[in-house]
């Protein structure tokens, strides 16, 4: 979740308030840092892919299920990790250090998924998948850059929406691992991350415009690479449902 609304997290002047070419700029190393992220956590799944660890963490988790709750630990807390290193007053080579950090985490977050959808029904419902994915995002992020509409009042939604859904996500997990009941997150739980992945969209977009000053690229890309890693995850989910139906 952002922390750009938060007191202290920002020095300096906002984007918002700077010289249209230092704006400018912002935004391009911003999409830029983005870009080479999103580039590096496929080049790392790739790579895991490869060495057929993926397939051994499919089998682990199947076999340890318990572990599931550790690699939504470790990707919670790595996360605020990774965030803490991007604020505003570190130094740059630590900004980098916690991009480098959160693009492995979400590797790993992503790998067992992945690599199961590949299993089951080919690689052409990543690719379609990820090609749905940058549609979305580029889409809802021209509405904002064009539009320049502040999206800063959906944050407390937002908020309360990703608490219940992180929620719902461990109680199905520990129901299942107990075997105590059974809460199946079907399509509709699919489609409402998505929206969800939307919504985060929107918001990070525009505070990125109209609160994060120039120098806080780093940290930008990373809100932005969890936005689209959020969407892809559901996207592929919901591919996946759709595609057991058929």
């Amino acid at each position: 979740m952002s922390q750009y609304l938060q007191d202290g997290y920002h020095y300096g002047d906002v984007a918002a308030n700077a010289p249209v070419s230092e704006r400018v700029a912002f935004i391009r190393k911003t999409y830029l840092t983005l870009s080479v992220s999103v580039f590096a956590l496929v080049g790392t799944l790739a790579a895991l892919s490869y060495l057929g660890l993926g397939r051994e963490i499919v089998v682990f988790l199947f076999r340890t299920p318990f572990m599931m709750l550790g690699l939504i630990a470790l990707f919670i807390g790595g996360g605020f990790l990774a965030r803490w290193m991007a604020r505003a007053e570190a130094p740059p080579a630590v900004k980098y250090a916690g991009l480098a950090l959160y693009t492995a985490i979400q590797a790993l977050f992503l790998l067992p998924l992945v690599t199961y959808a590949e299993i089951r029904f080919g690689l052409s419902i990543i690719n379609e998948a990820a090609a749905i994915t940058l549609v979305t995002f580029g889409g809802l992020s021209a509405v904002v850059l064009i539009t320049k509409k502040d999206f800063s009042f959906l944050g407390f939604g937002l908020m309360v929406l990703s608490w219940l859904a992180f929620g719902i996500v461990l109680v199905a997990v520990v129901g299942a691992l107990t075997g105590w009941f059974h809460l199946g997150l079907g399509i509709w739980f699919s489609a409402a991350m998505i929206a969800l992945a939307a919504g985060y969209i929107l918001y990070d977009t525009s505070n990125i415009l109209h609160y994060y000053s120039t120098d806080e690229h780093v940290g930008a890309a990373i809100e932005l690479l969890a936005d689209v890693v959020l969407l892809f995850y559901y996207v592929l989910r919901l591919l996946m449902q759709l595609r057991s139906q058929d």
